[in-house]
């Protein structure tokens, strides 16, 4: 450290190193993560200019720069042209959404789940199957991608949700999020930039986060991306791509418009962007709009799912692939071994090709319906986003509350939510709001249950 100490100095964090092992660079970035994780540098603090701290530690910038680089990479600090870099408000929250285990007394409203009353159509066509005298032959390694005739169906699938595509464009995976997970290892390098809604679905951030893909947040209005934002993220942070969910955003419920879908894909046409169409709720609409894949479909990669609209069980993800994407996807999917299971995809097959899948689904809508008016008649004097088929809820909380707050006092209580901060990107301040997995609870006697508890929270 140099003769000044600094003690006087407008610095917000001032690290001190007895001993390093390893290179220095590391050790900064590895300090800089531990204040974080433990607190010491708190979300959105703002941290001091890289060449005044390297003045501080009396080392060179380019050694600053790179332990900030490696902490922008694992999403801890983010970077905004023009302001600096800020701990990420997101850097201490927990991205995993997973249910509690062994945790009595707790109901469950934090992971997606849609209701386990429907599983009837699943059962009967799965005991069809298995009389039948090629069964076994489901259990050898499958085609990797799927048949064409799994295909066809998956084709048959997408149209309900408004989109007619090429069963020749699609390849078949083990789910939605390994879908997102095969589409950034293989189209994306380590260091590239996705831009993202301000509050976004944290299995894209976990996956992002563990290949060093950087997320940045798309400026919003109206809980959608600007022309403005999209121009300035293009231009500034170079992005490579943007990830998007239109029909029932995870985790604001908001359904983007037409005029929203189509400045998308003519952006992304000019400027040869990779667009990860994300249609996890698509299929629970009845009347859907058109995606953006319709608007630039060599641009777009569209993903339904069945996991959140017919049964988490069904492991099985249709994704179109435009023909210059293909054969990395392809060998993406066979590398990292998570090609769908073949009697996964014969049995989604079928259950599309007999119409048993649009009565499961069909199902769930009722279902969703029943509860959606039932937390509606319990909040009623709350602001609360949503429609009617949507298996979440985005409740918008009293100032005196932050998400996390919020979500802590009715864990003490009984009920597991999740407040905004788990959703945040970057350096987005979160919204005072949680998400309410309005299907997860095993009844609708257990939702009127921690219905009541957290009107009792928002009352007092």
């Amino acid at each position: 450290m140099p003769v000044n100490s600094f003690e006087d100095y407008p610095m917000s964090w001032k690290p001190n190193f007895n001993e390093t092992k390893g290179p220095l660079y590391k050790a900064i970035a590895e300090k800089l993560e531990a204040d974080i994780k433990n607190g010491l540098l708190t979300p959105g603090t703002k941290l001091p200019p890289q060449r005044e701290l390297a003045d501080f530690l009396d080392i060179n910038l380019s050694t600053i720069s790179r332990a900030f680089k490696l902490c922008e990479q694992k999403g801890f600090i983010c970077a905004t042209v023009g302001n600096g870099t800020f701990v990420a408000y997101d850097a201490a929250a927990n991205p995993y959404l997973l249910p509690e285990e062994d945790v009595s007394g707790i109901i469950e409203m934090g992971p997606l789940f849609p209701s386990t009353t429907t599983t009837d159509e699943i059962v009967a066509q799965l005991k069809k199957m298995i009389g039948e005298p090629d069964f076994g032959k489901l259990f050898q390694y499958g085609r990797p991608g799927g048949t064409p005739w799994q295909k066809e169906a998956g084709a048959k699938l997408i149209k309900k949700a408004g989109y007619e595509v090429n069963p020749e464009n699609l390849l078949l995976t083990s789910g939605g999020q390994n879908a997102i997970a095969a589409i950034l290892a293989s189209l994306f390098q380590p260091g590239d930039k996705i831009g993202t809604d301000t509050l976004t679905f944290p299995g894209l951030k976990t996956a992002a986060n563990m290949l060093g893909i950087q997320l940045v947040p798309i400026q919003q209005e109206d809980h959608e991306m600007t022309e403005a934002g999209l121009y300035s993220a293009c231009k500034n942070e170079n992005i490579k791509g943007i990830y998007v969910i239109p029909d029932y955003h995870n985790p604001t419920t908001h359904t983007m418009s037409v005029t929203t879908r189509k400045r998308i894909a003519s952006i992304a046409k000019k400027n040869h962007l990779i667009v990860i169409e994300d249609a996890i709720h698509s299929l629970l609409l009845e009347n859907p709009l058109a995606p953006i894949a319709s608007y630039a479909p060599e641009q777009v990669l569209y993903i339904s799912s069945l996991s959140k609209v017919a049964s988490p069980g069904l492991r099985i993800a249709y994704m179109t692939a435009p023909k210059q994407y293909r054969k990395k996807l392809s060998e993406a999917l066979y590398n990292m071994n998570i090609s769908v299971s073949p009697l996964m995809a014969e049995l989604a097959s079928r259950m599309i090709i007999s119409g048993s899948m649009n009565n499961l689904i069909e199902s769930h809508r009722v279902q969703n319906r029943l509860r959606n008016s039932t937390i509606d008649r319990y909040l009623s004097n709350y602001t609360i986003m949503g429609g009617a088929e949507c298996i979440i809820r985005w409740l918008i909380l009293p100032e005196r509350f932050t998400g996390e707050s919020f979500a802590a006092k009715a864990y003490q209580l009984g009920v597991q939510v999740y407040g905004a901060e788990r959703f945040v990107v970057g350096n987005t301040k979160p919204t005072s709001a949680v998400r309410l997995a309005i299907t997860a609870p095993e009844s609708l006697s257990k939702l009127e249950e921690a219905i009541e508890i957290i009107k009792s929270i928002l009352d007092k």
